[in-house]
């Protein structure tokens, strides 16, 4: 797929656009303020591979701990304001590498201003948020209701805001909880405007129901070689929301880190505890970064025919297994023995 290219901007010392790696991010639920909690939440986002990191500004105390915050932590910081201008320049002054800001809610153009003169004094960039439902009554009711049409000169309003004050450190979400109006929303803003995009399908859901629709919704786009940073929102916990960016990215060829586990369904011809030793494995690997295909396979039919393309694989058999390397088998193990034996051949790659 031939990804379009879009203006790099810095969010921090990470690169975004451009011909930058797609970026993962994800928001704390911890209170910004609440230094010790927020720390800790953000060292566990960053161990699971998050690139970016969000937090709620709601007061001055919130933008305050900011600074301490980053120095206990290593990725960027994303200020996220809602409607006080004050918060967003204090945001700034205190070390944040970004803000996330909806530009016509934080009152006159003085007061835009204001925070785009702090920003541009620190190369902060600003990504201007718009959700379905958070757009204009006017663009409502030119384009008849929420629709892509809507949702995209929304933002086209914000944009020329802050260009027409000689700003373009920008990057851009259009995000809805509707999968098909997310997919159409960023594909028309992407036919009109170059600056980053960050992908996202709002208010997605619990964990399961909403890595479905971040999938769809994200993975479409990215095929379509449209996106340049992501978010999945999940009702859950944050480091869920990284793990399954990371996955709709791994599943693109997007991202060439980590272990991709390769497992067939199951059938009658499994005699080995196949999804034991495949919930064993994805916990014991999920430390690796070195770029692997695993395939974990319920019978020699599925091993090292089907899955050769692996790096290396087990292909179960009746109390025991076969291990095998890019399709030839190197050993024959007892099931109970078989995740060990992997993970030494593993570590012998």
């Amino acid at each position: 797929m031939e990804r379009k290219r879009t203006k790099k901007i810095m969010v921090g010392n990470v690169p975004v656009g451009g011909d930058s790696p797609i970026t993962v991010q994800s928001m704390i639920n911890t209170t910004t303020k609440d230094i010790k909690s927020t720390v800790e939440q953000i060292k566990r986002l960053e161990e699971a591979g998050c690139d970016i990191i969000r937090g709620a500004i709601t007061d001055f105390d919130d933008a305050k701990a900011i600074e301490e915050i980053k120095k206990s932590t290593n990725i960027p910081f994303i200020a996220d304001i809602q409607f006080d201008y004050k918060l967003a320049i204090a945001a700034v002054e205190s070390g944040a590498d970004c803000l996330r800001i909806n530009p016509g809610n934080i009152g006159s153009e003085v007061k835009v201003r204001e925070v785009i003169d702090c920003c541009k004094e620190r190369n902060v960039p600003i990504r201007i948020g718009v959700n379905s439902g958070s757009i204009k009554k006017e663009y409502l009711e030119k384009y008849n209701g929420v629709n892509e049409n809507s949702m995209v000169y929304s933002a086209l309003e914000h944009i020329r805001l802050l260009e027409n004050l000689n700003y373009e450190n920008i990057k851009i979400s259009l995000k809805a909880s509707s999968v098909p109006l997310t997919i159409k929303s960023y594909e028309k803003m992407s036919q009109m405007a170059d600056y980053p995009l960050h992908l996202g399908v709002t208010e997605a859901g619990p964990i399961w129901r909403g890595t479905i629709k971040s999938s769809v919704g994200m993975g479409t786009l990215l095929a379509m070689g449209i996106g340049d940073t992501i978010r999945v929102s999940l009702t859950g916990d944050p480091v869920e929301e990284v793990r399954v960016g990371r996955e709709i990215l791994r599943s693109l060829n997007l991202l060439e880190e980590g272990v991709e586990i390769i497992s067939c369904p199951t059938c009658g011809r499994t005699k080995i505890g196949l999804i034991d030793l495949v919930e064993e494995a994805e916990k014991r690997l999920a430390g690796i970064k070195k770029p692997l295909k695993i395939a974990i396979m319920g019978c020699p039919v599925n091993g090292p025919g089907e899955a050769k393309e692996a790096d290396i694989g087990i292909a179960g058999g009746l109390g025991e297994g076969l291990i095998f390397k890019k399709g030839v088998i190197v050993k024959k193990v007892k099931e109970e023995n078989l995740i060990d034996e992997l993970i030494k051949e593993i570590e012998s790659l």
